[in-house]
């Protein structure tokens, strides 16, 4: 089997390739390194199997290149976005051609190379701030106030993928992701990761706002194996089946208040630590959930992750980067 991965040397497309690679795919990782980092593929761009080419997904030429040279290709994993919100308020014209000009070419692209499936990273800002919870996929409509062109391009993004049946679209709308390799040193990072980074540097844990609102947090290793389980390929023995197509949400299901997630982060790493809050941000959402309804029916995928034994896993990663 071989696969590309687009993000392949971000926090989340670096542990997929890793996985591809585990199963005994070929993979082919593409990526402009704006955000992705080589150390995150450092431990596998010398195996054989795996190719890494630096490039950006709005270069047609580029990617026709990569692509056809790649070909027969099985599967297109999606993931190279512009993934800032503030960036992309600053520039949408960029955002617009990278999360969904782009990947509507890709998507065509891929038609023409007879690829599965495509499977691309949707996000929960697709909803824009959906006030009812959990947050159902047919909630995202064209008529959603989207909070930044992010969520726009997103949802425009999600919604031509669904619809295609050759290769056969998927976009996973992903809430909150942490793990291992997520970058703390971006200003575009996880509460989780701020959170970690602060409580190993022994500084207070600062919480914007009164700390009430409620996130739904979901690990490195549940998001992989669900890319993997829509794809139609066991995540532990790499049997291949046939790809699903739609829109999908991945979360847990189970929101957490953001003062109780830097509770637990400081239990783990040092009960003494304080807890500070800072005046709210500008644009924040009061609360999110995912309704995973139609994913654990479809897919029979469930979440294997706690939240705390996902943090414990996290804060030993970052403890082994210090």
């Amino acid at each position: 089997m071989r696969s590309v991965v687009t993000g392949a040397a971000g926090f989340v497309g670096s542990h997929l390739a890793e996985r591809l690679l585990s199963l005994g795919h070929q993979v082919i990782g593409i990526d402009n390194l704006s955000t992705g980092k080589m150390e995150n593929i450092n431990s596998f761009i010398d195996l054989p199997e795996f190719s890494f080419h630096r490039s950006d997904i709005r270069d047609r030429s580029s990617m026709s290149e990569i692509l056809e040279k790649a070909a027969p290709i099985d599967y297109f994993f999606h993931l190279a976005a512009v993934v800032s919100v503030p960036f992309s308020v600053e520039n949408p014209g960029i955002t617009e051609e990278t999360n969904y000009d782009a990947t509507v070419w890709l998507l065509s692209k891929c038609e023409g190379l007879n690829v599965r499936a495509f499977i691309h990273a949707g996000s929960a800002a697709e909803y824009g701030d959906e006030p009812r919870l959990p947050i159902k996929e047919e909630y995202a409509t064209d008529e959603t106030k989207h909070l930044s062109p992010y969520g726009k391009t997103k949802y425009l993004a999600s919604k031509s993928v669904a619809k295609s049946k050759k290769p056969s679209g998927i976009s996973l709308r992903f809430f909150n992701i942490y793990g291992p390799r997520q970058d703390p040193s971006s200003q575009y990072s996880g509460v989780i990761s701020r959170f970690i980074e602060q409580a190993l540097r022994g500084e207070p844990l600062t919480v914007f706002g009164d700390g009430e609102q409620t996130r739904d947090f979901i690990y490195i290793g549940d998001v992989i194996n669900v890319y993997l389980v829509a794809a139609g390929i066991n995540p532990d023995t790499g049997q291949i089946t046939s790809p699903y197509q739609g829109t999908y949400n991945v979360g847990r299901s189970k929101s957490i208040t953001i003062n109780r997630l830097a509770e637990v982060i400081r239990s783990i790493v040092n009960p003494n630590l304080s807890i500070v809050h800072l005046d709210p941000r500008p644009g924040d959402i009061r609360h999110s959930l995912a309704d995973i309804s139609k994913a654990k029916s479809t897919f029979g995928w469930e979440p294997a992750w706690g939240i705390e034994e996902g943090l414990k896993e996290t804060i030993k990663w970052y403890q082994e980067q210090n």
